[in-house]
């Protein structure tokens, strides 16, 4: 490969929560490993990978010229924007005016749905469901109604449509937030299970926020759908939201954007975002974006997809062979395990504080997935060199799901 996938990258002290959180106080952070056991960091969702070289070189040159202030965001910037989407997922028709700064992802969810809601609406989710949805649209009064994902009989989450049905038609929902693809699960949606949301959606006459930051992190096999272009209907229903930060590790930097074809919706979430005076975009993390969304940044995204691939396939297989009790079903996209530990525990006598405890005693720090909406879950993040991944899973094995067994 020509990008480095492979080195064990220091980022000790170097404002990572990843590796510098463990042990500190905090409701979502593991305990620090016992002596004799160093740090592999599988919780927070941020990548143990050096970036794309071509977004560090963007950043220096910028930052070498000594002046800071006040800016407009570049044409370069909407440029770059529309080729990526053009490029990766084949999204045609998209101008400089339905792009529009967020400071968050989730910022932008509380934007739209202000604008498509009052508070107190009930709410539209999947379950599982992203730790950052549950929180932002509790915060903001919200009420959250959950469509649980079913698997199939080859263990591949699928949306309950029927369930869905029900509940927008008889809590009278007008709104929901789609994460595509969807966090925790993994799961890329097809072309035909987003046309039928969508479709459901148009019946019952609910707008749509659509979180797509995980859309450039597809596995092999697999593509992602945009929900916009599933029809001129969805175009016009949904705010999606994207983000450079999850692709290519820059959530420090802050910077994502919304694109809103419908003018209607589009100036108001815009209003909405205005309001508070500081959805304003950093100048550093505006050239970022344009060092990233280009040939180079396309070629390593290639190759980061093809390695987190890799990476999957090994814990799944990993994961069926050697844990038997613990359920997981293989991502398609993102580079998140969410893994079903009820029968291993049920069988072991062992309750969720205490699993988690021992997989953070010997290093491997996971990730409570009980506030994804998992009873007996555990989400792990596998962006980080393979070898690191396979000694986790190794001490699993070891300390963890089978410390009874005589390993050789």
């Amino acid at each position: 490969m020509k990008y480095d996938f492979t080195s064990i990258m220091d980022r000790s002290g170097k404002d990572a929560i990843a590796v510098d959180g463990p042990g500190t106080a905090g409701g979502m952070i593991p305990g620090a490993p016992k002596e004799g056991f160093d740090l592999i960091p599988m919780w927070v969702a941020d990548m143990n990978f050096p970036t794309v070289p071509s977004i560090p070189r963007a950043i220096i040159e910028r930052a070498s010229h000594p002046a800071y202030g006040y800016f407009s965001a570049s044409a370069e910037y909407y440029d770059a924007i529309i080729r990526w989407h053009e490029r990766r997922n084949g999204v045609t028709g998209l101008t400089r005016e339905c792009i529009g700064y967020e400071n968050g992802v989730l910022g932008g969810v509380i934007s739209a749905l202000n604008v498509f809601c009052s508070r107190g609406d009930k709410v539209l989710l999947h379950s599982p469901t992203y730790i950052g949805f549950t929180g932002s649209l509790g915060n903001n009064g919200y009420d959250l109604v959950l469509s649980p994902l079913k698997k199939d009989e080859n263990g591949v989450w699928r949306m309950d449509f029927e369930d869905m049905e029900e509940k927008l038609k008889r809590e009278k929902i007008h709104a929901a937030v789609f994460c595509s693809p969807h966090n925790p699960t993994g799961r890329v949606w097809e072309r035909w299970e987003v046309e039928r949301a969508m479709e459901l959606f148009r019946k019952y006459d609910v707008y749509v926020v659509s979180d797509e930051i995980w859309s450039d992190l597809i596995l092999n096999g697999h593509r992602h759908i945009p929900v916009q272009s599933v029809s001129e209907d969805a175009r016009m229903r949904t705010v999606a939201l994207y983000a450079p930060s999850k692709t290519f590790n820059l959530a420090g930097l802050v910077g994502s954007y919304h694109i809103i074809y419908n003018p209607w919706i589009r100036e108001r979430v815009e209003k909405e975002s205005s309001l508070s005076h500081y959805n304003s975009m950093n100048v550093l993390s505006m050239h970022a974006l344009t060092g990233a969304y280009g040939e180079e940044g396309q070629e390593w995204v290639d190759e980061l997809c093809a390695v987190l691939t890799e990476n999957v396939d090994y814990a799944c297989a990993y994961i069926w062979t050697h844990f038997p009790g613990v359920d997981v079903s293989k991502p398609e996209g993102t580079y998140m395990l969410f893994l079903d530990c009820e029968e291993w525990c049920r069988e072991h006598g062992k309750n969720m504080d205490e699993l988690e405890k021992a997989g953070w005693d010997v290093g491997v720090a996971w990730q409570d997935g009980r506030a994804f909406h998992g009873e007996y879950a555990v989400r792990m993040n596998l962006a980080l060199p393979l070898s690191r991944v396979k000694e986790a899973f190794e001490r699993l094995n070891r300390y963890v799901f089978n410390p009874d067994h005589t390993h050789a």
